[in-house]
């Protein structure tokens, strides 16, 4: 009876989880790729603007790039924190899927600009500050158009922390 007692306590236990689990789990979110746009709107070609004097109206698309950077803050030779942010591009509807075929030359380039930036003491101390984030922007919004061209009108930093070891 001393032996069953533990095993009867897990099994309750483990039952009692997956039930709890499985009554708190979140309603599923429907993810729709699609523009809330209607079709009739793309109907004339859009012309070239700059992206700071973009009407408001004009559509764009915010394509979440899928997985996080994780940028590493080394000093003395070992690594002291790790920075960990994800990034959108904003770009027109129809650009959608150069961006995802062009990722992986996209997130090279960007690693490497947020290397830099954190090699140059970019992530040190107050990291958040105005001047700091507007500089790292510009240099992933330049790094984005080299890449990907004209296409790309914004970088958006949607998540950023940073952890200490």
């Amino acid at each position: 009876m001393g032996k069953i007692l533990p095993i009867l306590l897990a099994v309750i236990g483990l039952g009692a989880g997956a039930g709890a689990g499985f009554v708190l789990k979140p309603e599923p979110t429907e993810m729709s790729m699609e523009c809330a746009c209607s079709d009739s709107d793309h109907t004339e070609e859009p012309k070239a603007k700059e992206p700071e004097k973009a009407a408001p109206d004009d559509p764009r698309d915010y394509i979440k790039l899928n997985n996080q950077f994780i940028v590493p803050i080394v000093s003395e030779a070992r690594v002291n924190a790790l920075v960990v942010m994800s990034i959108s591009i904003e770009v027109l509807p129809e650009e959608r899927d150069t961006v995802y075929q062009r990722e992986p030359k996209l997130r090279d380039s960007f690693l490497q600009v947020l290397f830099d930036h954190a090699n140059a003491g970019g992530f040190d101390g107050n990291f958040t500050v105005g001047t700091k984030m507007s500089s790292l922007r510009r240099a992933l919004l330049e790094t984005a158009q080299a890449t990907l061209g004209d296409r790309v009108t914004g970088v958006l930093v949607t998540d950023i922390a940073r952890q200490d070891n």
